[in-house]
């Protein structure tokens, strides 16, 4: 099989919207596009792209997937043709031999484990005068961190030595070469020998949102260079796709998410109360970070530094956090360099009010679309109040769109009326097409003699509701797949009434078992094409939806269990038919 490494490099040079691109005419519709359905024969376009999650659905058919299960359909391919079709367009080799680099041989579970150890040995340093008394001082005395805030991150201490940390792993059962495919050691070219990476170094362990130590971070405590370290991808990190304090700001991102620079930023804040702050990982935010914030939230307020750099690296976040469909604000800290030093200068309560009086989004394309005309020429205010009226069309609020409508008009020097006038006449083109598309949506529904992938929904609705909601969060959230995989949130295989529910739940937590860990871009391995569709309808109803947190999930397993008991109360053989459902089950998995 084609190693997950492979496949994560093949998805991420083949860019969805361009794959699909080079066979449907797609139109920019917000923050998604649509075009006609390749897979079947429409007039009005149904099928759109969501570059946000890298997947595509037809409204009208019910295909969906990934850039993967689209090529699988228009190719007529299966899912390791599929996978070869893209590496050979985006000129990746495919290794044909079967022997393991060093890397391969690491597995991620062993490097959570690792971690977690690296952590507690980092941890004990801090504490302990005779290493580290330097570092303390340097986080209570100039950071000015309390010992529960320091604690609450896990933060710790790398002593000066190039062997403290590799002696202690050694001990702990760990090979030198799980510390070099883990970032936290390296073999020295002249002895052979290997050495510790992280050294004199204040550390910042960086977690992920279901508890693992995926990775590290190291500040110099004076003005040498480089002033953080922080650890390359290893087979449990991708540095893109991560952020640090995500872990604990995904509890407070309903409202919003604060974007730091670094660091010392997101714990400064933390610790004055504003909990939803998280940075990058010592790179400018990417393409597939600005997902996971569109994944939590649908509102980003920027906070970099007020340096022409941090403005220039603000300009990109807020294009790629716009294109997948976040509000987007800007503060700038006047008076102070950067969030840590305006809270210790003005104090919270003055940070709460610059957040609450923060530069919105719209002040900011508003201005990028008037910079791109010559506001002194007819013909181009003319295509720049269409432009900004398909902008203010996009909102769902008719106070936002008064609002938005009444400054732009001022800046481009036209009446009010004719602005609202102009945007109204586009939301109304925008709801014709959209019943449209409903029509023919319920009229294939009509058409349709019964649910071929999932044909016991029928036979019990409400359970067949309560699993969809289930394995919809599962797609969606790491957290949640982790709790069913591991047992903590008190579900099982057996649980499912459906054939279809119950299979996707168990290569769900396969998945999320095995070494390589969870993937969608996997999921083709095991079902069809026309499953795959599903599968994404039923992440796109529960991304449509307010309330997506473990009160959800929880009140949906209670739900599916009692409906169980229902149908187990009425069926005197129920016990049997369970054995011989787990009996089949099991046949089938040995077979596969």
């Amino acid at each position: 099989m084609i190693a997950r490494e492979i496949i994560d490099e093949i998805l991420f040079r083949n860019e969805i919207e361009q794959v699909i691109g080079s066979y449907v005419t797609l139109k920019r519709a917000g923050s998604n596009l649509n075009g006609l359905c390749p897979f079947h024969n429409e007039k009005t376009p149904s099928f759109t792209v969501f570059p946000a999650t890298r997947s595509f659905y037809c409204f009208g058919c019910g295909a969906g997937g990934d850039v993967i299960s689209f090529i699988m359909r228009e190719e007529n391919l299966d899912y390791v043709g599929a996978l070869e079709h893209l590496a050979a367009r985006a000129g990746i080799t495919i290794p044909t031999d079967d022997s393991p680099n060093e890397r391969d041989t690491v597995s991620r579970k062993r490097v959570w484990e690792m971690n977690l150890a690296a952590a507690r040995f980092f941890r004990e340093c801090l504490f302990d005068p005779k290493y580290g008394a330097e570092g303390l001082r340097y986080l209570t005395e100039e950071r000015k961190l309390s010992t529960a805030t320091i604690r609450h991150f896990g933060l710790g201490f790398a002593p000066n030595d190039f062997g403290m940390l590799s002696g202690y792993l050694r001990k702990q059962g760990f090979t030198e070469e799980e510390m070099i495919a883990g970032f936290l050691c390296k073999r020295s070219e002249k002895s052979g020998r290997i050495f510790d990476l992280f050294r004199n170094r204040v550390i910042f362990p960086v977690i992920d949102t279901t508890g693992n130590v995926v990775a590290f971070g190291g500040r110099v405590m004076d003005d040498s260079k480089p002033k953080y370290l922080n650890s390359s991808d290893t087979p449990a990190f991708k540095k893109s796709r991560n952020l640090f304090a995500l872990n604990f700001a995904r509890k407070h991102a309903d409202e919003r998410l604060i974007l730091c620079e670094g660091y010392m930023d997101v714990i400064a804040l933390h610790a004055a109360g504003f909990e939803n702050a998280v940075a990058t990982l010592g790179t400018a935010i990417t393409s597939e970070q600005a997902r996971i914030f569109a994944k939590y939230t649908g509102q980003v307020v920027i906070c970099y530094d007020n340096d022409q750099a941090g403005q220039t690296a603000a300009a990109k976040a807020m294009r790629l956090l716009a294109e997948v469909g976040v509000e987007v604000r800007v503060l700038k800290p006047d008076g102070a360099k950067d969030p840590d030093e305006y809270i210790k200068k003005f104090g919270a309560d003055s940070f709460r009010r610059l957040l609450e009086n923060s530069m919105t989004g719209f002040d900011f394309r508003l201005e990028t679309i008037l910079n791109r005309h010559n506001l002194a020429l007819p013909e181009e205010i003319i295509q720049a109040s269409d432009e900004v009226c398909r902008m203010i069309a996009d909102s769902h609020s008719e106070v936002e769109r008064d609002i938005f409508a009444k400054k732009a008009a001022d800046r481009l020097g036209i009446s009010t009326e004719a602005m609202k006038a102009d945007v109204e006449r586009i939301r109304r083109a925008r709801l014709r097409e959209l019943k449209k598309k409903e029509s023919q949506a319920a009229q294939l529904s009509l058409k349709s003699f019964g649910d071929r992938i999932n044909p016991d929904a029928a036979k019990n609705i409400r359970a067949n509701g309560a699993e969809e909601t289930i394995l919809g969060l599962m797609l969606l959230f790491d957290e949640f797949r982790r709790g069913a995989a591991d047992g903590s949130v008190g579900l099982r295989s057996e649980d499912f009434l459906t054939g279809f529910g119950r299979r996707v739940f168990d290569v769900l937590c396969e998945l999320e078992r095995s070494e390589t860990g969870f993937s969608k871009a996997l999921l083709g391995q095991f079902f069809t094409a026309d499953e795959l569709g599903r599968l994404e309808k039923l992440e796109i109803d529960r991304r449509n939806l307010a309330r997506n947190d473990r009160e959800v999930l929880l009140a949906a397993i209670d739900a599916l269990k009692k409906e169980g008991e229902t149908m187990d109360g009425n069926d005197p053989f129920a016990d049997l038919r369970r054995k011989q459902a787990q009996a089949k089950q099991a046949k089938e998995q040995k077979n596969t």
